[in-house]
């Protein structure tokens, strides 16, 4: 997770929300990484799961991630669950929550869901104090 907040201060830096996310191998290797770019992309998919979900498929040759781990900062949106669960990744470690658009353990609940293709193992809170800082700190200084 510490990988994935970095990737996050760097979004921030770059003056995007901050979410980091990376996707690890079973043997805990970094695959990929990645911050958001939904701002310099100009691509409202540009969210950090989204691209660090492409560039492991990418360089793993595979459009299956079932035997990898996502560790994202925030709670995924229903875009990036439902781009988790057809991705098959094993493992879902989230940071803070997101009680307005995250879609995993609050709004759509997308993985409890009977139409959900692919359940991950979800583990909730991890490094939240230091996420959950990284947005309120970015969110003030814009308002």
């Amino acid at each position: 997770m510490d990988i994935a907040l970095a990737e996050a201060r760097a979004a921030a830096d770059r003056g995007e929300v901050p979410v980091g996310a990376v996707i690890t191998n079973a043997e805990g290797r970094v695959i990929a990484r990645a911050g958001n770019r939904v701002v310099e992309t100009k691509d409202p998919t540009g969210h950090a799961e989204m691209l660090v979900i492409r560039a492991a498929a990418r360089i793993l040759k595979n459009e299956r991630l079932g035997d990898c781990d996502l560790y994202v900062t925030l709670e995924p949106c229903p875009m990036c669950a439902q781009a988790i669960s057809f991705a098959r990744l094993r493992r879902l470690y989230f940071g803070a929550e997101d009680k307005k658009g995250g879609a995993v353990e609050n709004g759509p609940r997308l993985f409890d869901q009977p139409t959900c293709h692919h359940r991950p193992d979800v583990y909730g809170g991890i490094g939240e104090a230091e996420a959950s800082r990284l947005l309120k700190d970015f969110f003030a200084r814009r308002r």
